[in-house]
């Protein structure tokens, strides 16, 4: 397992407060689900970046969402490999 340098995990702190210093204050047109979709997408932009691990993205978000994660990777990581098999 590698570390990411403690620079790097600053500026990707950095960052992400610079994030929500811009998200929107909540209005009745903006769902919260879309809200929470944009975070995902601008966290997992800064995820590739960074080259952060399965374990720092699993700690970010709550357990329940980190365990959501985990299956997609398993489903991904299953799917491909049962095309590889097939060729």
């Amino acid at each position: 397992m590698t570390t990411v340098p403690k620079d790097a995990f600053r500026r990707f702190q950095e960052e992400l407060a610079a994030l929500d210093s811009k998200s929107e204050p909540p209005s009745s047109k903006t769902s919260s689900l879309t809200r929470l979709d944009h975070a995902r997408a601008d966290f997992l932009a800064l995820r590739r970046r960074y080259g952060l691990t399965v374990a720092d993205v699993i700690a970010f978000f709550p357990e329940e969402e980190g365990i959501a994660y985990l299956q997609q990777l398993i489903v991904a990581n299953e799917t491909r490999s049962s095309r590889t098999r097939k060729r």
